[in-house]
């Protein structure tokens, strides 16, 4: 995570200082599709400055609420933070920007950034929900995000295991810190079902008759606790 940290931050500031007077009219959005009289109108090199002054800002400070949030609250914090800090600080670039020069792509830009950033919330608060283990009687159920029902006569196995497999790509679902919920690539080339709310080990491993896994890890229950119950209920 702290690469990613520091990568991204890197990349913002790089930013600041690729887009100046001389390449505007190519790489500028929204002034490089201006005629040459729209062009002469704008304040190119004040709006270069605060383009320049935002990004190194938002590189800075990127990074530093990104440590300050992984050491002092928590991965998850610092996903969240990574998907929706750039976002809110684009949306602002793009409404305070305006008095530098306005056009029409911007402000659509800046309805589409809002739409996105609204999305991305409503995504969170979806998938950041635990995903909760329920006994029935006749199966298991995983209700939350990326759950489904496996009944009792199509597991294979179930055991508690203290290591998930390496994974090496997300395939379908969500991954932000601790939290992982949806299908999985391993570095073995498997594509396994992680339903994780946490780090909360040992893991339980639920194996399908067909071979498919189910790795699942509760938010603050006892995995433990959980898997003795499912094998009260399975052997009855």
């Amino acid at each position: 995570m702290i690469y990613t940290l520091i990568g991204m931050s890197l990349l913002f500031i790089a930013i600041g200082f690729i887009v100046n007077e001389n390449n505007a009219k190519y790489l500028l959005a929204g002034y490089n599709t201006m005629s040459n009289e729209e062009q002469k109108k704008v304040d190119l090199k004040t709006y270069i400055a605060y383009l320049r002054k935002f990004h190194l800002f938002l590189g800075f400070s990127f990074l530093l609420i990104g440590i300050l949030l992984k050491y002092l609250v928590s991965e998850n914090a610092v996903g969240i933070f990574i998907g929706v800090y750039p976002i809110v600080a684009y949306t602002y670039f793009i409404a305070t920007s305006a008095k530098y020069f306005s056009t029409k792509k911007n402000k659509i830009g800046a309805y589409i950034m809002a739409l996105v950033l609204i999305a991305i919330v409503v995504m969170f608060a979806r998938d950041y929900k635990e995903t909760k283990l329920i006994l029935n009687s006749n199966s298991i159920e995983f209700k939350g995000t990326y759950g489904e029902i496996v009944p009792f006569e199509v597991i294979k196995s179930i055991e508690l295991v203290d290591k998930k497999p390496k994974i090496i790509k997300r395939t379908k679902g969500f991954s932000v810190g601790t939290i992982k919920k949806g299908l999985f690539k391993t570095d073995t080339g498997e594509i396994v079902k992680l339903i994780l709310n946490s780090e909360n080990k040992p893991y339980i491993l639920l194996t399908k008759s067909d071979g498919r896994k189910i790795y699942y890890a509760a938010k603050e229950a006892s995995n433990e606790q959980l898997f003795q119950k499912i094998k009260n209920i399975s052997n009855k």
